[in-house]
């Protein structure tokens, strides 16, 4: 399919592979889009900033930067600089189109349904998008797709409106008449209200005339307080909405100043809050910000999992406030033909957008136009494959990496590039095509998806690395080990003992060569604590402290597709205890977490694991949530036969009690390259497995264990 990128201050639109149906969501063959002027031309013009520009107005980002280069290194840093710059961004947020698939779960909507969808990195300016129910509206019989594109930007304004809660009569000002402003003043009248609208441009002014507002000036020829005073018989506006876009902090005053006692302000527009206390006290003002299309916005149970309010409590959502929206446009109270101005085909887009931002009289509202096929339909639309060059090699490895998330971009490609004399990137798999593609340009792959069905079928992978969220972990594993595939799985394993038990029955009826990414045990601190360990005469005592950092109840790690922080990560540091006690077997798991009386602090990522081994030796994990940012995150000490073994955050390992030779290094190293080394003469034949798979299913019941789970 065809999709609009923005890559270095330039809009291209590229082949890229078509998303998959998920459940929960829909798949809509778009009609058209609506680009946003403002939001998407900054985009463009930032993208072609130089790291340089970037760094002098996003401050916050180099700290960001200088941090990662502090842990993980100048060539994985340089490569995920790279990366970002590279990659080509999927921009629009606001479309149209007809459903041509539909999800597990939902059962509203239907193959050939009209709708609208809304959302950035959802409702992109694509060929084919995939939204959730709660993103997504039926469009009602009397309103084109053409007008149904707008949706987004309708939802907005509706919001903006029902934050300033406006009565029949009621004086309305409106401070910018761009798109979202246009649309305003008809939601306004549409209410009963009188409505004066402000804005530097003469000709939106003219057009807010045209649309229905009672009073309309250009900023730059009055004054406002007076012309307010003139109106309002010395009172003031009921109330001002600022839908203008400004870093100053004049309009947000300027508001305030024509705003009469108690009277409201509702910012929609982002605009400098630099705010006075006077007229601010002095009037008692309600000052209210409007977050984007309503209730459920940035809401991830809302908008990605479909968990709906209920009716009654939250009358108007953002899905609620853009059916509305439609229907307004079906009725014919919101006129867009005046402000849709232009129209292009997805192929003239790099047209549309040089005119949106050299034109002397930019137009309002643009339109992206797709050709839809009635008689073959989308199919040609719908591969989720792109090749990007032809042929694998014949004598490494061909990886194929399903999932290319921030880790797999940020560490195993990039040490895949390292070990290219015994790796080659074969395919990139993503459930986000531009990103899939992007990704594999990045890393000279041979081509990108969005199934990674292709590269199971694909007799010429190798290797497949799953490097995907946590709930889809088993369930890959197993399809790839019954493709005939080397299987190289992230941690965790599964995420409850049915998963694991069934991965586990495969992975021995097939053999396949298997390995969860533990790394830890593969770090040169974890090898050199092994060697000095080697012919100890008695238990050991190992105590673990794990700094993890605090993570909101509301990350998707905490949730169903993470499993929690303790099967998701405390994973490694049981793996660590088994690698350093072994040949012991664990005897016993006990488990104790915090229990707080507040919401945010879990027992789930803060918990005291104790585990006792069949040679009596006894380890203690202390993973916590509750410690300070700047503390290492990783501390591990070892005791045994009179000598002391203390791993700092994995950057030096030191011995005390014994003359012997520890290990140090500037950056942490955690083993990352050195496994994938080892999993490499694993699949080879040229050594046994790194690790046996009953030693895996081990760490994992002991996680299960440590997280609550009975076993």
């Amino acid at each position: 399919m065809r999709q609009l990128l923005i890559r270095r201050g330039q809009v291209n639109v590229e082949e890229v592979p078509a998303p998959l149906v998920e459940p929960g969501h829909v798949l809509v063959e778009v009609a058209y889009s609506l680009i946003s002027a403002g939001t998407e031309i900054s985009g463009v013009q930032g993208s072609g900033k130089s790291l340089v520009q970037r760094a002098l107005q996003q401050p916050d980002r180099v700290v960001q930067v200088v941090d990662y280069l502090r842990k993980q290194g100048v060539q994985k840093t340089v490569a995920k600089v790279r990366g970002q710059l590279e990659a080509g961004h999927p921009t629009g947020y606001s479309c149209a189109g007809i459903v041509i698939q539909v999800g597990a779960g939902v059962t509203d909507l239907h193959v050939g349904d009209p709708v609208a969808c809304a959302g950035a990195s959802i409702a992109n300016h694509a060929e084919i998008v995939v939204a959730p129910r709660n993103l997504v509206v039926k469009v009602p019989e009397g309103c084109e797709l053409k007008a149904a594109a707008s949706v987004t930007l309708g939802a907005i304004a509706m919001q903006g409106v029902r934050r300033a809660d406006p009565r029949l009569g009621e004086i309305v000002a409106v401070i910018g008449l761009g798109l979202l402003g246009q649309l305003t003043v008809q939601l306004l009248k549409a209410a009963g209200c009188r409505v004066i609208g402000f804005d530097v441009d003469k000709r939106r002014v003219e057009l807010a005339r045209q649309l229905g507002a009672d009073y309309t000036f250009v900023s730059a020829e009055i004054n406002y307080p007076n012309e307010v005073r003139q109106l309002t018989g010395d009172h003031g506006v009921d109330i001002v909405i600022i839908t203008a876009a400004s870093q100053s902090d004049a309009l947000a005053q300027q508001a305030m100043e024509m705003t009469r006692k108690k009277g409201r302000v509702v910012v929609v527009g982002a605009v400098g809050l630099g705010l006075k206390r006077s007229p601010f006290y002095e009037k008692e003002l309600d000052f209210l910000i409007s977050c984007s299309y309503g209730p459920g916005r940035y809401d991830g149970a809302y908008e990605e999992q479909g968990v709906d309010y209920p009716y009654a409590f939250v009358r108007w959502t953002e899905n609620r406030n853009m059916a509305e929206y439609l229907r307004l446009v079906s009725a014919g109270k919101i006129q867009l033909s005046a402000i849709l101005e232009r129209e292009y085909d997805l192929s003239e887009a790099n047209q549309a957008y040089q005119e949106l931002q050299s034109a002397s009289e930019k137009p309002l509202g643009v339109i992206l136009r797709y050709p839809l096929d009635p008689q073959n339909g989308p199919a040609a639309k719908l591969t989720s494959k792109v090749v990007l060059r032809s042929k694998p090699t014949r004598n490494k490895l061909n990886v194929a990496v399903i999932g290319a998330g921030g880790f797999a971009k940020g560490m195993h490609l990039p040490n895949l590039q390292t070990l290219s004399h015994l790796y080659h990137v074969r395919a990139i798999v993503s459930s986000t095509g531009s990103n899939a593609k992007g990704v594999a340009q990045q890393f000279s792959a041979d081509y990108a998806s969005t199934d990674y069905a292709d590269v199971l079928n694909d007799p010429d992978v190798d290797v497949i690395l799953i490097s995907t969220r946590h709930h889809l972990h088993a369930q890959q594993a197993e399809a790839a080990a019954r493709a005939g595939k080397a299987v190289f799985l992230e941690k965790p394993m599964a995420l409850n003992e049915t998963e694991l038990a069934s991965l586990a029955a495969t992975l021995t009826a097939t053999g396949t060569p298997f390995m969860v990414g533990f790394n830890r045990r593969f770090s040169p601190a974890a090898q050199r604590a092994r060697v000095i360990l080697q012919g100890r005469q008695g238990p050991l005592i190992m105590v673990y402290r794990v700094n993890a950092g605090y993570l909101a109840p509301t990350h998707w790690t905490q949730g169903p597709e993470g499993g929690g922080r303790i099967i998701g990560e405390a994973c490694h540091m049981f793996d660590l205890f088994q690698f350093l006690v072994a040949p012991a077997k664990v005897a016993e798991v006990v488990a104790t977490p915090v229990q707080a009386d507040v919401e945010h602090i879990s027992g789930g990522d803060n918990v005291v694991t104790t585990v006792r081994y069949t040679d009596g030796s006894v380890a203690t994990l202390l993973y916590t949530a509750l410690g300070a940012a700047d503390y290492p995150k990783e501390m591990v000490e070892i005791y045994a036969d009179g000598k002391v073994l203390a791993l700092d955050d994995y950057k030096a390992l030191r011995v005390h009690g014994a003359q012997l030779a520890g290990w140090q290094a500037p950056v942490a190293d955690k083993g990352h390259i050195t496994e994938l080394q080892a999993f490499a003469r694993y699949v080879r034949g040229e050594s046994a497995a790194p690790m046996t798979v009953d030693e895996l299913v081990e760490t994992t019941k002991v996680s299960f264990i440590a997280s609550g789970q009975s076993v």
